[in-house]
């Protein structure tokens, strides 16, 4: 098997070859490590996205999108350009959808699932990256400090998580229209199995943010905490009792101002 595309490799983690595509998939696969820890953590975005969005997606169309329901309110309102409304209002009600599903699941109030949910669509988007998983490398930290604290107008440390076994590969910066200041930082993580663990963070998202949220999702697991200066999530492919040692660890280190963590 040559000249394995990128399409190729993504159809193989969803599982959508044929029996024969895929068992030649597998022994490519098996001669380049590269490619199959590749395709082992897009087989863990896929069962994460699953996992967060497969309820939504199993709902009935609400009554007032039938097709029954568009034709009479196209023929009351000049045709298509009614049904192209309801289509968007149908998108965007679907988005608003899973943060009712994390709602629904982890129990957590409106802030805090939007927070979870953003931060697990980031580690998923980037943790699959090799040249470009981060923005900034970790080999540069003093400068990723910098900038990160000056970006979210807060003393932002990143913690050295080599006693847990993990390497720090760098951060970047994000947008995060649910907080002040609409920035997030992400900071990225690998073990020595390549696995990699994110830590998203944002300014406090206010008040009446719960402090402390664990969420399993499919392979991972996320573990969001706030204070009054910051909130942080957590994400890997860990069991939760790993990543709330980790948690111990981050925290201490993250924001100096912080001396109140406790799970």
């Amino acid at each position: 098997m040559s000249d394995v595309t990128r399409d190729q490799l993504m159809a193989h983690a969803d599982g959508s070859l044929s029996a024969e595509e895929s068992a030649a998939m597998d022994a490519w696969l098996a001669e380049r490590p590269e490619a199959a820890a590749e395709v082992a953590r897009m087989q863990r975005q896929t069962d994460a996205i699953r996992t967060l969005y497969a309820p939504v997606a199993a709902e009935p169309i609400p009554p007032r999108l039938s097709v029954e329901r568009l034709r009479q309110s196209g023929e009351k309102r000049r045709g298509r350009l009614w049904i192209k409304a309801a289509a968007a209002v149908f998108l965007i009600g679907l988005g608003l959808g899973a943060g009712w599903l994390l709602r629904g699941q982890m129990q957590t109030s409106g802030i805090a699932d939007r927070l979870i949910a953003d931060a697990v669509s980031a580690h998923t988007v980037y943790v699959l990256e090799n040249r470009h998983a981060v923005e900034v490398n970790g080999a540069d930290s003093e400068h990723l400090s910098s900038w990160l604290s000056n970006r979210l107008q807060t003393t932002l440390a990143m913690p050295d998580l080599s006693a847990s076994g993990l390497n720090f590969l760098g951060g970047r910066l994000l947008p995060a229209p649910n907080v002040p200041g609409g920035r997030a930082a992400q900071l990225m993580y690998e073990d020595a199995a390549g696995a990699r663990l994110t830590l998203y963070v944002t300014p406090s998202p206010g008040p009446d943010t719960p402090s402390y949220e664990l969420a399993n999702l499919g392979l991972d697991t996320a573990l969001f905490w706030a204070d009054a200066a910051i909130s942080c999530t957590i994400t890997a492919p860990y069991p939760a009792e790993k990543l709330q040692s980790i948690a111990r660890t981050v925290f201490s280190q993250l924001n100096p101002t912080l001396t109140d963590y406790r799970t």
